[in-house]
């Protein structure tokens, strides 16, 4: 079983690394970080990734998965990257994202016509490719699962492995991960943040977006 995890450019690593160790657990799995070339990645952190396969060499995937972080505006028009995504996603098991890894997948034509989540600041923009937005953490629809914001991750990939493995993998995986939450704070999602602190958080993320757009801009001209 190929899982082929899309690694680029600033990412988010907890969107990528939190998935990864349980899809590193799943019984005969075998997890590819795939990204153009094999040459160390740098996530919006600063954490260095090394890629294990180049799309190039990426053999067919059963499952297809994208994270988010604010370098993906720089991949909404990539065409490499894009075709990647559509030749891998028509042939596999399940298509899956965190996060605005969402968006990559919908820009890429395969969230069209399906429900999906997002992080929450950016929700609005699933309708753009004709995707269904469903305030859940981990959203399903038929072979497509995709997952809130960063920290959704670890319930989104338990999702994932328990379509894969089964229910008991799954939760045995949880055990062995002492997955079992318990935040100091109630303040991880609008419905229950203080208002003020939410539009405080949006506008920040919104900067940091329009940053990474006129970067682009720049680079272009």
């Amino acid at each position: 079983m190929n899982i082929g995890m899309l690694l680029y450019p600033g990412l988010t690593q907890l969107d990528l690394t939190g998935p990864f160790e349980l899809f590193h657990r799943v019984p005969d799995a075998r997890v590819l970080l795939v990204w153009k070339d094999k040459a160390p990645i740098q996530s919006d952190s600063g954490m260095t990734i090394v890629p294990t396969t180049a799309m190039s060499d990426c053999p067919p995937l059963d499952v297809v998965f994208v994270p988010g972080g604010f370098g993906q505006v720089a991949l909404m028009s990539d065409e490499t990257v894009l075709a990647f995504l559509r030749e891998h996603g028509k042939r596999a098991r399940y298509v899956t994202s965190v996060c605005t890894g969402a968006l990559l997948l919908g820009a890429a034509g395969l969230l069209e016509g399906y429900e999906a989540t997002t992080h929450w600041a950016y929700v609005e923009l699933l309708s753009s490719f004709s995707a269904r937005y469903v305030q859940k953490r981990v959203v399903v629809d038929r072979n497509r699962i995709t997952g809130g914001g960063v920290t959704a991750g670890l319930d989104f990939g338990l999702r994932v492995v328990s379509e894969l493995a089964g229910e008991q993998v799954a939760k045995g995986i949880q055990l062995g991960l002492e997955y079992d939450p318990e935040p100091p704070y109630r303040s991880g999602h609008p419905n229950v943040a203080d208002p003020a602190l939410v539009e405080e958080v949006r506008r920040r993320m919104h900067e940091r977006v329009e940053r990474a757009a006129d970067g682009l801009k720049a680079r272009d001209v």
